[in-house]
């Protein structure tokens, strides 16, 4: 009774913002402006280079710092609300890039994947904020998760663009079909995140 009741009333383990797995996130957010300025200059190949092993280092990060907060007991509150945000920030700059220097086009139409994709971030960015007003958690299904992979692996390939070509042809070509299949999975698991939160919203107003 008396080690319960110690137990009840144990403060709880400070996590420090400078823990390895909160350093892997800050790297991933550090990444952006890299990738970015790498593609001011689309045309140079070892630039491409630059890009493509700045992003995949980044995209490495977005398992481990999952991984070694979970197996560390390290998961904290700070993580918790900048691993997302890493991840939006990553993609949606990349992909604002991509089309800028004219990898997404609207002639080969993969502009709309990219529109898809940012408008359902932001979608569940929203519906998110709401939620948490409510207290209610929205957890990460497995289905997004092979998502934010496949975006990440396009990313990779469409990065890598003329570089990539040089070492597998249609480098492009499988990065675009890759973004396309990530932007149908990613309308699928907004959908199913909207129908929790408009659940949630009828069930607050009765």
């Amino acid at each position: 009774m008396f080690l319960q009741a110690m137990t009840a009333v144990a403060p709880k383990k400070r996590i420090s913002p400078l823990s390895l797995p909160n350093i892997l996130t800050y790297g991933r957010i550090a990444a952006v402006p890299v990738v970015v300025a790498c593609l001011f200059w689309p045309d140079v190949i070892w630039v491409r280079w630059v890009a493509f092993a700045t992003f995949a280092l980044a995209a490495v990060t977005d398992y481990f710092d999952g991984y070694l907060a979970r197996a560390w007991g390290q998961q904290s509150s700070l993580g918790r609300m900048l691993d997302p945000i890493a991840d939006k920030l990553l993609v949606s700059a990349c992909l604002l890039m991509l089309t800028a220097t004219g990898t997404l086009t609207m002639a080969n139409l993969a502009v709309w994947a990219a529109i898809v994709i940012l408008c359902r971030e932001i979608l569940v960015s929203g519906l998110r904020e709401f939620l948490a007003e409510l207290r209610v958690s929205v957890p990460v299904t497995r289905l997004a998760k092979w998502k934010t992979t496949a975006q990440l692996v396009a990313i990779g390939f469409l990065l890598a663009g003329p570089a990539g070509e040089r070492v597998l042809p249609g480098c492009t070509v499988i990065g675009l079909v890759l973004l396309w299949v990530s932007a149908v999975v990613t309308l699928y698991t907004g959908y199913d995140y909207f129908r929790s939160g408009v659940q949630h919203l009828l069930e607050e107003r009765e």
